[in-house]
């Protein structure tokens, strides 16, 4: 039981979307000098985050949607590789600004870019339910060796110690707000994941330390990125720093 219900709600990147990934990513470019690139979550694709990506570029901005091997290496290698090289091609211009919104894994992709490089150019960071602090899942998932393999190198990392990938990248020194999903979709997931979640998540495991707004909204893990209310307060805290309603953070 336990492998279908990750199979389910992981949906793994078939072959015809890696076929894509020779490509990198794909931009949409309005005449405006604000970019947002779009990192979609662990094993899912860029079409997962094609309805945000149509609202950005309503709203004005320029937007790159990534396609990157999610399941296939590293955090520190994805940031390092393929979100390198899209920032270096397509968000260094003199007078542009780059912004990132990020679902799940995408976000943690992020902050370690960031980490290592701070981007002079950089404005707002929106994160849909990051796994800031690591997942109970993954610390439950490890041993399974078919399990493994599906999650990859990146989801392993989402561990919940103390010394584990997510909180050795610390706090956060730029704009960022955070949105938390509160419903699930998965009982069985949601029996292993303490408090309130999203069926992948606990909502207290999306807060980083640093953040500038937080807000949870009552979706679940795999399709919050194309909720109407969530995608009217990514673009509002992109252009006001600041949700539309935010609850606490600390």
């Amino acid at each position: 039981m336990t492998v279908g219900l990750v199979l389910a709600m992981l949906a793994p990147v078939t072959a015809g979307q890696l076929a894509m990934m020779d490509s990198a990513e794909r931009s949409i470019a309005p005449a405006t000098d604000e970019v947002v690139v779009l990192l979609h979550g662990l094993t899912r694709s860029r079409g997962s985050m094609k309805r945000l990506e149509r609202h950005l570029v309503r709203a004005g901005y320029r937007v790159v949607n990534m396609a990157y091997p999610s399941a296939g290496q590293p955090v520190e290698a994805l940031a390092e590789g393929p979100l390198a090289e899209v920032v270096d091609r397509c968000c260094r211009a003199q007078g542009t600004t780059v912004h990132f919104v990020t679902h799940s894994i995408g976000g943690i992709v992020v902050r370690a870019y960031l980490k290592e490089h701070p981007l002079p150019n950089l404005g707002r960071v929106v994160m849909l339910t990051p796994p800031s602090q690591g997942t109970e899942l993954a610390d439950r998932l490890r041993g399974h060796s078919f399990l493994e393999a599906l999650l990859g190198p990146a989801g392993l990392q989402m561990t919940t110690a103390a010394d584990g990938f997510p909180r050795s990248l610390g706090p956060v020194d730029y704009e960022l707000g955070v949105i938390a999903g509160s419903r699930s979709i998965n009982p069985f997931f949601s029996r292993l994941i303490p408090g309130p979640d999203d069926g992948v998540i606990a909502v207290e495991r999306t807060r980083v330390e640093g953040m500038t707004a937080f807000l949870v909204l009552p979706y679940s893990h795999t399709f919050i990125m194309i909720r109407s209310d969530v995608i009217s307060q990514v673009i509002h805290f992109l252009q006001k720093g600041a949700f539309a309603a935010e609850g606490p953070h600390e």
